[in-house]
């Protein structure tokens, strides 16, 4: 039934995505020893693998990573943070709100690791003033990082791959991710304001704490701070019509990173070292990997059982990807399984089916089944190490007791959403 290049290919794919999920071995080093072993035994040539890597989705996370760097040297974050804070008037309700809202906002612009690891540490600062337990804000947190990310081209690996695969915009996300996830958000703060909201109290001296913070004063480089300012202003606009003006999306990002780098006459060699080069080689082996499955025809194959156990109806697959996505992703990394369907649906659309419900699926499930469990994303896993290591440890247990059940319950909302949105009328 199988060719020898199949089952090797096959073998090869289980094999990275065990050691992924074990964390056994660095995942990065896991996949592109796959890609090697998939070159050695013939599988593909080296020519062909490097084809199958993404060079769009690579190159936007680059150019992000190299603009970040350079950004947080200037004290924004620590700035919008503060700022929220003395908005919130020290009512603790109202800063899980706030940061919330912060940390969705920046994890739609900037990459959902970046975000946790600046809003972080000002939470804690906040929290200490007030003197109360910030293991619940870091929990809404990381659901806020992995939701706000669903919500643009940019916001989340997952739908850097898919916008590059499926030829989508800026403005596609804004128009179809971005209403689906205000509703979760909505919902999530509604079920976080039963949970904590209630029992939070401080007292007046604490609040007064609070208010004497001056968000100023946490600008380290005003200089740096303006340009980043009017940078961020012109990425977002880059990105929202780089559609229109006929670039691809990581030409903005590389753009923007070679621009901020220029202004600000930062240590170029700081910047470089600051990329997570292991996330970057992490992802060039798994898209040969994944390419291997496709030049033996296995992609093909799992396309075709897809169709043949749906009966090749669209609106049973759309829910079939939803939630297959949220609930492998909320034990796996979603990385790797969206680089196996981005394929996967490419092919059912070769077949003739429209496939446009089926991309925006796979984006909203993959994402938001993040923040099933402590290993769904990156993001909860440092945001959880922040917290350890500050002497408030939560359990793998403890945050799967919260996030299990609210990531069902938004993967159900945008469920709805979608089949409002395109179920509808498909079925009319």
């Amino acid at each position: 039934m199988f060719t020898t290049a199949q089952i090797i290919a096959i073998v090869v794919f289980i094999v990275v995505m065990a050691l992924v999920a074990s964390e056994k071995i660095h995942r990065c080093l896991a996949a592109l020893a796959g890609a090697l072993v998939l070159i050695l035994t013939g599988v593909i040539s080296f020519d062909t693998g490097i084809g199958h890597i993404d060079f769009n989705t690579i190159g936007v996370l680059l150019g992000m990573m190299l603009f970040v760097s350079v950004v947080k040297e200037s004290g924004l974050f620590e700035f919008v943070a503060i700022k929220a804070a003395n908005l919130a008037k020290g009512d603790p309700w109202r800063i899980m709100v706030a940061f919330c809202l912060i940390t969705a906002l920046l994890s739609a612009l900037l990459d959902n690791v970046t975000t946790v690891l600046l809003v972080g540490p000002m939470t804690l600062i906040v929290c200490d003033l007030l003197k109360i337990n910030p293991v619940p804000y870091f929990m809404i947190e990381i659901m806020a990082s992995n939701i706000g990310g669903t919500a643009t081209l940019i916001g989340d690996p997952p739908n850097i791959m898919i916008g590059s695969a499926a030829g989508l915009s800026f403005l596609d996300f804004l128009a179809v991710d971005t209403p689906a996830v205000v509703l979760v958000l909505i919902v999530v703060l509604g079920i976080f304001k039963i949970l904590y909201g209630r029992k939070a109290k401080v007292g007046e001296e604490e609040r007064k704490a609070i208010l004497k913070l001056k968000a100023k004063d946490y600008i380290r480089d005003r200089g740096l701070f303006n340009k980043s300012l009017v940078m961020i202003g012109l990425v977002i606009l880059g990105f929202m019509f780089h559609g229109q003006l006929g670039i691809q999306s990581c030409v903005v990002a590389l753009a923007a990173a070679c621009i901020m780098m220029l202004i600000s006459k930062s240590d170029l060699e700081m910047c470089v070292f600051s990329v997570e080069w292991t996330t970057i080689g992490f992802f060039c082996g798994l898209f040969m990997v994944v390419g291997a499955l496709d030049e033996t025809g296995v992609i093909t194959m799992l396309a075709q059982a897809i169709m043949d156990a749906t009966g090749g109806q669209a609106f049973v697959m759309m829910i079939v990807i939803i939630w297959a996505s949220a609930l492998i992703s909320s034990i796996l990394d979603n990385i790797p399984f969206v680089a196996t369907m981005i394929p996967v649906i490419a092919a059912i659309g070769a077949s003739g089916t429209d496939v446009a419900p089926l991309w925006w699926a796979l984006s909203l499930g993959a994402c938001l089944g993040g923040n099933g469990t402590l290993i769904g994303a990156s993001a909860n896993v440092v945001l959880s190490s922040i917290s350890a290591k500050e002497g408030h440890p939560f359990s793998f247990v403890e945050f799967t007791k919260v996030g299990f059940p609210i990531m069902l319950v938004t993967v159900a909302v945008a469920t709805v959403y979608m089949v409002i949105r395109f179920g509808l009328p498909m079925l009319a």
